[in-house]
C-alpha cells in the first residue's frame, strides 16, 4: 500500500482532475502529503540513501556528462571496432531515389529488418512507441564486447538497451539517445551428446548451446534438420533464442515439451557490475530462475544459453480447415461444437497452435506431434463429418503429417516449391533462412491494439462450456480472436507442468488450456515511409480490442497475461505477467542490478523509472 500511495500523487491525470474541479484536498490526499513529508524528513536524516530514493537522470547527447568523442573511440577499440551509429531502417526514403527502392523491396523480409541495428520487427504501436535508433550500438561478437559495453554504459550513466531478434512488440529493445548492445552477430550453435551444468553433479544429458543472437531457425536447422533431435523453441522461426527464453517462451508443442524457459540448463550472462557469470540450478540459482521467464533486458545481458534436447518423434503434422457459417446462429453452433470437440479430443500433449475466428468464420491451423496421418485423421473425423453433414457450413479440410526432422528443413521446402514458407532471397543469405507464410502479416506491422489472457481449464468443464462459447462469440463480434492452445500448459504431461513451475512465468499458465490473443494493426509506419491516413480506423480498432478483451476477462478474472504478447498500457502488468512471483523477481533485480542499469517498459523494477527509462522516480 505504501508503494501504491506514493505513486498516486505522480499521476498527472489525478492531479489534473482535482485542480480542474476546483476541489480542496481531501483527508486521503492530506494523509499522503503527510506521509511524503515524513518520508522526506526521514531520508534527510539518513546517512546513506537507498538507490531508489536518490535523484538520478541518465545523460543524453548534448548533456555535460555525455561521453566525448575520445571516450567513444576508446569503446570502439575495446570492442574490436564493432561500434556503429544505427540509422532508421528506411532513412534512405527521406531523400528518395534508388536506395529507398532497394530498402522498401525488403520491407516484408524479417531477416533484412533483423540484420539492421536500427530494425524492429514491428513498426510501432499507436500512442505507445515508434522505432527510434540508439545513438550508438555495439555489434557484439563476444561476451567480452558485452562486458565492455555494460561497463561503459554504467560509467557514463547511459540508457542501455539490448536486442537480439528485435521481436519486442512493446519496443523494449528500442530507445533513442541510448547505447544498444546488439547480439545479432553472436549466433553459433553447438550440440552436446552429454552436457553437465558447471558446478553440478547432475547426470549428463543431450543438449545444445546457442549464442544470444541466434534465431530459432538457426537452432532448428542444427538440432532437428541435421541432428534429428528436438529443442523447445518458438513457433516463429525469426524470433531470437535468448529473448524467447527470458519471456518464458512457448513453441508449437509446449504441451509435450514445456516452455523454452523450463528447458534451460545453463546461461551465460553479463550483470550490471560487468561480471560475466555462468548460472544454473547449482550456482547463481536465483538469477538463473529469474532468467527463466522474468523478461528480457531487466536482469542482465544473456550471451549464451544451453537447453536440453529431446528424442524426436517420428512424425509432425498439420491440420488446416477454414469453415464458413451461413448465419450468426449457425456460427454459435459451430463454436459450441468445436469447444466440445477440443475438450474431448485435442486437450492433450499431441496438439498445438490454434484457431482464429471472427465474422462467422472459424479458421483452424493446428499441428500435431507423435501421430501418423491416419491417426490424426481419425481424431478429426467426427468433427469434420458433422461439419460436412450440416448444410449451414462450407469447409476445406487438409490433414497431413511428415517426417519430424523435415519440419524446419527450409532448403528442402525451397527445392520442393513449398508455399508454406517464404524465403530470404537476398544475395549471400543463409539458405536455411525462411519464415512461415502465416507469420508474414506481422512483419513490419504497426500495432493498433494488442492484449492476451490465459483461459483456465475450468472453462472446458461440461457445465462451463456454454459460458465459454457465448463469451468467445460476443468477443469475436468486436475483434478477431485467436486461441493458441500451445500457450497454455494444462493438458500437458505432468513432467512438463512440473518443470514449468520452476520458472518465473505466471503460475496461471499451468492451469490454462490456451492463450487468447486479441490484436490488430495496419501497414508499416517505419520513420521515412509515407504513413497511411487511417487514424480513425486505428483508434476504433484499438477500442474494439479493449472491448473484446473485457468480455473474455469477465469469464476469466485474474487470468494473467503473457509478457511477450501483451497490452502496452496494462496498468497491472507486474501481477498479470508474473503473479505471485513478482516479489521474488524484485529481490533478484535488487541483488544483481541495484541501480537499475537495465530498464525496459513493464520490466522488473521499471516502476521506479520514468516511461522513457531516463529518470529515477
Amino acid at each position: 500500500m505504501e508503494q501504491e500511495n506514493l505513486a498516486m500523487p505522480r499521476d498527472p491525470l489525478t492531479i489534473g482532475r482535482a485542480s480542474r474541479a476546483g476541489k480542496q484536498p481531501g483527508p486521503q490526499t492530506m494523509k499522503r502529503r503527510q506521509l511524503l513529508k515524513g518520508l522526506a524528513a526521514t531520508l534527510a536524516l539518513a546517512p546513506t540513501l537507498p538507490a531508489w530514493a536518490t535523484p538520478f537522470r541518465r545523460v543524453r547527447p548534448g548533456d555535460a556528462g555525455w561521453p566525448t568523442a575520445q571516450d567513444w573511440e576508446q569503446l570502439k577499440i575495446a570492442v574490436g571496432g564493432h561500434l556503429e551509429k544505427p540509422a532508421d531502417l528506411f532513412s534512405a526514403c527521406r531523400a528518395g531515389g534508388d536506395d529507398c527502392a532497394a530498402a522498401t523491396k525488403e520491407i516484408g523480409n524479417p531477416y533484412f529488418i533483423g540484420d539492421q541495428a536500427g530494425g524492429t520487427q514491428v513498426s510501432g504501436w499507436l500512442n505507445a512507441w515508434v522505432p527510434q535508433p540508439s545513438a550508438y550500438a555495439v555489434a557484439a561478437h563476444s561476451a567480452a564486447d558485452v562486458v565492455a559495453a555494460v561497463n561503459f554504459a554504467r560509467k557514463h550513466k547511459l540508457r542501455l538497451v539490448v536486442k537480439g531478434g528485435g521481436h519486442s512488440y512493446q519496443g523494449t529493445s528500442n530507445a533513442p539517445d541510448s547505447l544498444l548492445i546488439w547480439t545479432r552477430p553472436m549466433h553459433a550453435v553447438t550440440l552436446h551428446d552429454a552436457f553437465v551444468p558447471q558446478g553440478s553433479g547432475d547426470a549428463p544429458v543431450p543438449a545444445v548451446t546457442i549464442e544470444a543472437g541466434a534465431m530459432w531457425v538457426d537452432a532448428y536447422d542444427a538440432v532437428t534438420t541435421k541432428a534429428h533431435r528436438y529443442v523447445q523453441g518458438g513457433g516463429c522461426m525469426t524470433v531470437g533464442v535468448a529473448g524467447l527464453i527470458q519471456s518464458g517462451g512457448f513453441g508449437s508443442f509446449s504441451k509435450r515439451y514445456g516452455t523454452a524457459a523450463s528447458n534451460l540448463l545453463q546461461a551465460e550472462v553479463v550483470t550490471a557490475d560487468g561480471t560475466l557469470r555462468i548460472v544454473n540450478a547449482h550456482q547463481g540459482a536465483d538469477l538463473f530462475w529469474g532468467l527463466k521467464g522474468g523478461g528480457g533486458g531487466s536482469l542482465g545481458v544473456v550471451t549464451k544459453v544451453t537447453l536440453k534436447t529431446h528424442d524426436l518423434p517420428e512424425r509432425f503434422g498439420y491440420v488446416g480447415c477454414k469453415i464458413t457459417a451461413r448465419a450468426p446462429e449457425d456460427f454459435r453452433r459451430l463454436l459450441a461444437r468445436f469447444v466440445d470437440f477440443y475438450a474431448d479430443n485435442l486437450f492433450n500433449p499431441h496438439w498445438g497452435e490454434g484457431i482464429t475466428f471472427g465474422e462467422n468464420i472459424l479458421d483452424i491451423s493446428m499441428v500435431s506431434q507423435g501421430l501418423s496421418t491416419d491417426e490424426a485423421r481419425a481424431v478429426w473425423k467426427p468433427f469434420l463429418d458433422w461439419v460436412a453433414a450440416d448444410g449451414a457450413f462450407s469447409a476445406t479440410p487438409r490433414i497431413s503429417t511428415d517426417n519430424a526432422f523435415s519440419y524446419w528443413d527450409v532448403q528442402a521446402m525451397r527445392r520442393s516449391g513449398s508455399h508454406a514458407v517464404m524465403f530470404d532471397d537476398r544475395p549471400n543469405a543463409d539458405p536455411a533462412h525462411g519464415w512461415w507464410n502465416g507469420d508474414e502479416e506481422q512483419v513490419g506491422m504497426f500495432l493498433y491494439g494488442y492484449d492476451s489472457l490465459w483461459l483456465p481449464k475450468s472453462l472446458l468443464e461440461p457445465g462451463s462450456r456454454a459460458r465459454l462459447t457465448d463469451a468467445l462469440l460476443a468477443a469475436s463480434r468486436r475483434m478477431i480472436i485467436r486461441l493458441h492452445f500451445n500457450k497454455g500448459l494444462a493438458g500437458g504431461t505432468p513432467e512438463t507442468i512440473a518443470a514449468a513451475r520452476d520458472t518465473a512465468t505466471n503460475p496461471k499458465v499451468m492451469d490454462a488450456f490456451c492463450l487468447a490473443l486479441i490484436a490488430t494493426g495496419g501497414a508499416p509506419r517505419y520513420p521515412g515511409l509515407k504513413s497511411p491516413d487511417d487514424g480513425a480506423k486505428a483508434a476504433s480498432d484499438a477500442r474494439h480490442v479493449d472491448q473484446a478483451t473485457a468480455i473474455l476477462r469477465a469469464i476469466a478474472p485474474d487470468a494473467g497475461s503473457y509478457v511477450s504478447e501483451s497490452n502496452f498500457f496494462n496498468a497491472d502488468w507486474s501481477h498479470e505477467f508474473w503473479g505471485d512471483h513478482y516479489p521474488r523477481l524484485k529481490a533478484v533485480k535488487a541483488k544483481y542490478d541495484p541501480d537499475g542499469l537495465f530498464t525496459v517498459h513493464h520490466g522488473v523494477g521499471s516502476e521506479a523509472w520514468s516511461n522513457d527509462g531516463f529518470t529515477r522516480l
